[in-house]
């Protein structure tokens, strides 16, 4: 055992964790914090890229204090980074032009819809993606098109546009942004790329076409690298909040740094991670299978030097949301209530519960789905609408199952699982019962930045191979099904009618 340590930070929609880890995959030091949200208006979500930054300083150095760390201890630091939300900076300063604009934003949703049958069926031979105002590509357009000039800091205010053009603005997705403030480059991993809807995933390069589409300049594109990668990152400045050297050699989406971080390096195994929304991917290897039934073809990783690996994505918009949302409507007082509120009860008592708030993904694919209710009486008590509110995750897992098995060809025997919500177990035996398969709790349940850690401790040797991080796997807890398979059937047809009475609902984009 050595006695330096890998770190992770692990960028999130509400906040940042930093874990370091020991070579046995154990966590020995770990501290988060919560970044202030921006507009949350309807259909729009933002975030202070400054604020972010901050809170990643803030949360690196308590983490390292609280367990007598040095920052020179560290081998080396990956990034796990909130997918598609996407920032515009200042080459020349760092100011970002406008605040970030969030995955769950749908205040691009017309212009995605514009979109010609011809583009959109590019969009999903090439960049393996739905067409949909979730991606990156329009986010960056509309900052291009509506962020004010003033605010760039500059004495003469130009055109944001001709600015970028000129090659004086850059964007990146957030692994872009902390890396360019950690080490200087302006660059972003493959599996990043893969979410903006304008990387070609089969040619690993940006796409003209949808470049041209969405009127984005190619000077401001980040250069796209492998997941862990030696140097690609850079490392951190010696003068910075670190005041140490460190070598910064991954960063990957977060739900493929927990992909990678379950152990999931074979074609066939499958992880669902359960967080603000919920993602369920399956690795399909070196082979880019086209879904027919609504799922992503998405890039799970790239090792340097190696091909890269594909996978298949089912994307649930809204999972602790909807728990959340409990809490901010005041059925409940604190989230940790739902689950001793869902057990108090043995059933819906025929409520369903669509939490559609910002659309709705795999299989259907529509923004303008919006959240229903539906099977209330005057005999629905809170109770019923928690468990019903908790059921819904489970029934839209099963929904994106269900495609991963008819898309890939096999079942799913047990399905890793991860993430804030399945620490609780009522949660996940519901989850067992309601998709009728097996669910594996891990004993290190941060995977997110335990994959990030992995990948960057293989880029410098720290750790040998895949197959030495399979050894440090471990199961916490097994969930079985205790439902009969035809109970949980005739549950989820119901659901599929509720789920068809919140689709294309809005009229307000």
């Amino acid at each position: 055992m050595t006695r330096t340590y890998i770190g992770a930070i692990d960028q999130g929609t509400t906040g940042t964790r930093f874990i370091a880890f020991d070579q046995a995959g154990q966590v020995v030091a770990d501290a988060y914090g919560q970044h202030q949200q921006g507009s949350s208006q309807l259909n729009r979500v933002e975030h202070d890229p400054i604020g972010i930054w901050k809170t990643v300083e803030r949360v690196v150095i308590r983490a390292l204090a609280s367990a007598g760390i040095d920052p020179t201890d560290l081998d080396a630091i990956g990034i796990a980074n909130q997918r598609e939300t996407i920032v515009v900076w200042d080459a020349a300063s760092g100011a970002p032009v406008h605040n970030a604009i969030g995955w769950q934003d749908r205040r691009t949703a017309d212009r995605i819809e514009a979109l010609g049958p011809e583009t959109a069926a590019h969009v999903r031979e090439h960049t393996g993606l739905e067409p949909d105002a979730y991606f990156s590509a329009s986010k960056v357009g509309w900052i291009l098109d509506n962020a004010d000039p003033v605010k760039l800091r500059r004495t003469r205010a130009r055109d944001v546009r001709d600015r970028a053009e000129d090659g004086e603005l850059l964007m990146g997705t957030i692994d872009s942004w902390l890396v360019y403030n950690l080490t200087g480059k302006h660059v972003t991993d493959v599996t990043n790329a893969s979410r903006t809807m304008l990387y070609d995933i089969h040619k690993g390069e940006w796409d003209d076409r949808l470049l041209a589409e969405f009127k984005i300049p190619e000077a401001i594109l980040p250069e796209v690298r492998p997941s862990s990668d030696r140097t690609a990152y850079g490392s951190t400045d010696p003068d910075g909040f670190l005041g140490a050297e460190v070598p910064v050699t991954a960063a990957l989406g977060d739900q493929q740094a927990a992909l990678f971080g379950q152990t999931c390096f074979d074609a066939g195994d499958a992880k669902a991670t359960y967080g603000t929304g919920s993602f369920y991917l399956m690795n399909t290897g070196e082979e880019a299978v086209t879904s027919e039934n609504g799922l992503l073809t998405t890039i799970g990783f790239q090792l340097s030097g190696e091909p890269v690996q594909y996978a298949l994505e089912g994307a649930t918009f809204v999972t602790g949301a909807a728990i959340d949302w409990l809490r901010d409507i005041g059925v409940v007082n604190d989230p940790a209530e739902t689950a001793e509120l869902a057990r108090s009860v043995d059933s819906t008592n025929g409520v369903y519960v669509v939490p559609a708030f910002r659309g709705i993904g795999t299989p259907h694919w529509d923004g303008r789905a919006r959240g229903t209710i539906v099977g209330m009486t005057r005999d629905t008590e809170k109770e019923h609408l928690v468990r019903a509110t908790l059921e819904s995750i489970a029934h839209r897992t099963r929904d994106v199952a269900a495609a991963m098995a008819a898309d890939a060809g096999v079942e799913t025997d047990a399905l890793r699982i991860d993430g804030g919500a399945v620490r609780n177990n009522f949660l996940c035996q519901l989850q067992s019962d309601i998709i009728q398969t097996d669910l594996v709790r891990p004993v290190v349940d941060e995977t997110t930045a335990l994959g990030a850690a992995y990948a960057a401790g293989l880029a410098i040797g720290y750790w040998n191979s895949v197959d030495e991080l399979r050894s440090h796997w471990r199961a916490d807890q097994r969930f079985q099904p205790e439902v009969p398979a035809a109970t949980a059937e005739r549950r989820h047809d119901r659901w599929r009618e509720a789920v068809g009475r919140s689709l294309d609902w809005a009229q307000d984009g």
